[in-house]
């Protein structure tokens, strides 16, 4: 069936398990409730296709073009969609856990917010502008994608690999990153209050400017980083690493569990807001 025109077929409730539909067209085809679990459609044109409730477990999607295609409660655990159109699909629902979306392209799809990306590789995918607010993303590789001005206010992010990336337009606001890898990311200026991120990694983090009103810092890796004039007020700091950090101008004053032994590790300057009874040493000069 390689190559075939199914264009607009009614195939709801079919079993194309397994079955070899590369090149395939089924732009504006029912496949609603279908087993298409381990079917090969690479190449497949599934534009505007009806694929709600369709089992889509490990099949391979690889430069599937899924423009405006139904995918809402669809499973597709394990999925290959590496290069995949997904742009104005919908995703409500959706089960993308543990699938591949390398440089897949995900601008304008819908409901992402209430999809599952648990353990997704999303590396070098397209999610500009996306809301992602509230969704799982726990354990997600997200290694080089694009999240130009996404919405991750909510999201859990538990695990999951972000180090390196530019997130200084992206919405924290409230999101779990509990033992995310934050290493070397650029979140200056970000807005981080009351998220959680204990027991992340963010050695030589940018934290410039940052809100941190009251997120949880507890046991946090922040070595080297640079929190120039973070606002950490209320934030809770419990055995948190500041070896090298550089705290100049951040605001500490009211922030929890921190320690005159934490701060002998650090650096700041006079600006740098404290709680009575501690100090830290001045930053070197530049």
């Amino acid at each position: 069936m390689a190559g075939d025109d199914l264009r607009d077929a009614q195939l709801a409730l079919s079993n194309l398990s397994g079955a070899y539909l590369m090149f395939a067209n089924l732009s504006g085809a029912n496949l609603g409730k279908a087993n298409l679990s381990g079917t090969y459609l690479i190449k497949a044109n599934l534009s505007k296709a009806d694929l709600s409730y369709a089992d889509l477990s490990k099949a391979n999607l690889t430069y599937a073009n899924l423009n405006g295609a139904n995918l809402s409660s669809a499973d597709l655990t394990r999925a290959v969609l590496g290069k995949a159109n997904l742009n104005g699909a919908s995703v409500f629902e959706t089960n993308l856990s543990n699938a591949d979306l390398s440089s897949a392209k995900l601008t304008t799809a819908r409901y992402l917010s209430t999809a599952n990306f648990s353990g997704a590789i999303l590396g070098n995918a397209d999610l500009t502008e996306a809301d992602l607010s509230y969704a799982d993303l726990s354990k997600a590789n997200l290694t080089y994608a694009n999240l130009t001005r996404v919405n991750l206010s909510g999201a859990t992010l538990g695990n999951a690999d972000l180090s390196g990336k530019d997130l200084t337009d992206v919405d924290l606001l409230g999101a779990n990153l509990t033992g995310a890898n934050l290493t070397g990311a650029n979140l200056a200026r970000v807005n981080l209050t009351n998220a959680d991120l204990k027991g992340a990694h963010l050695g030589g983090a940018n934290l410039g400017g940052a809100n941190l009103t009251g997120a949880d810092l507890a046991v946090v890796n922040l070595r080297n980083a640079n929190l120039n004039g973070a606002n950490l007020s209320s934030a809770d700091l419990k055995e948190a690493d500041l070896t090298g950090a550089n705290l100049s101008g951040a605001n500490l004053i009211s922030a929890r569990g921190l320690t005159q032994t934490q701060l002998s590790l650090a650096c700041g300057r006079a600006d740098t807001k404290l709680p009575d009874g501690i100090a830290i040493k001045p930053c070197p000069e530049d």
